[in-house]
């Protein structure tokens, strides 16, 4: 049987609800945007050299050659949660952190825009936010104990970081490492900056290269307990560069510590810069 034939007003009036549900679905699409901004959830700890969050999301392609160079898979492309920072790349430090296992910031290098600032060389000059320490009472330092065993390994994790003393270039899972200390001082042995600093003052600064030698970045301190005992605890230095060690290695669940991101990036300002007179050409350091 043939459909009866839709009057010249029944189109009409057809015609308007399914402009109205475009223009609905448009700019609903449009305004999903925003929902991350104003619950705040659109946040994310950048990749070394990203620029300022505004500069940085305006100028990003979310190309994603960031996220094939880093040796550690550190560096992610954000979902449609992120709203307007779909596709930009960022980093979830406690799952896994940028250990700079790269040295060279291949991120960096491989950024064709430039959101990735090509102004800096080295991993002390990044400037990704702060570590803090979030939940004093949970830091195993600040209880007065140490640490045996394996840290992360009942969460079946799957990080991976560079420790000189096994392998110089490829990171290896970080739940596969013993550990036994008196006092749990994993944020400070095994920061990437702090690692840097101690081989300065051993005298084998990184590549051999004394301009590599960077500021103090977090060292535990003494203070004394309720109960009158000596603790410890880690105080964050101005070396902190925010790659998020610290909190990826921590043992304590949720992490003691952790990193604040900065948003307001401005690698111009209070930003380390290697002594001019310790930089050695390439033809030295052969």
């Amino acid at each position: 049987m043939a459909k009866p034939k839709l009057t010249r007003k029944q189109k009409a009036r057809r015609q308007f609800l399914s402009s109205v549900g475009y223009t609905v679905a448009i700019t609903s699409a449009a305004l999903a945007g925003y929902i991350p901004i104003i619950s705040n959830a659109s946040h994310r700890l950048r990749p070394p050299g990203a620029l300022a969050e505004k500069a940085f999301l305006s100028s990003c392609i979310k190309c994603g050659q960031c996220v094939q160079v880093c040796p550690v898979k550190a560096i992610k492309l954000a979902d449609i949660d992120d709203g307007f920072g779909i596709g930009s790349p960022y980093i979830d430090a406690r799952e896994q952190a940028c250990d700079f296992s790269c040295d060279g910031l291949q991120c960096v290098l491989a950024c064709p825009t430039g959101s990735l600032t090509h102004s800096i060389d080295y991993p002390a000059q990044t400037n990704m936010g702060v570590a803090k320490l979030n939940v004093p009472k949970l830091c195993l330092a600040v209880q007065g104990q140490g640490f045996k065993g394996k840290t992360r390994h009942n969460e079946n994790y799957q990080g991976i970081l560079r420790f000189e003393a096994i392998d110089r270039w490829y990171p290896v899972p970080l739940a596969d490492q013993e550990f036994d200390l008196e006092i749990c001082d994993l944020c400070v042995r095994l920061c990437p900056i702090e690692i840097r600093a101690n081989q300065c003052d051993a005298g084998n600064p990184p590549a051999g290269d004394e301009s590599q030698c960077p500021p103090r970045a977090i060292k535990l301190v003494e203070f004394k307990g309720n109960d009158g005992t000596k603790r410890m605890k880690p105080e964050i230095l101005d070396g902190c560069v925010g790659c998020g060690v610290c909190e990826m290695v921590c043992p304590t669940q949720p992490s003691a510590i952790v990193i604040e991101i900065n948003k307001d990036r401005d690698l111009g300002k209070n930003q380390w810069m290697p002594d001019a007179n310790k930089v050695k050409t390439v033809k030295e350091l052969k």
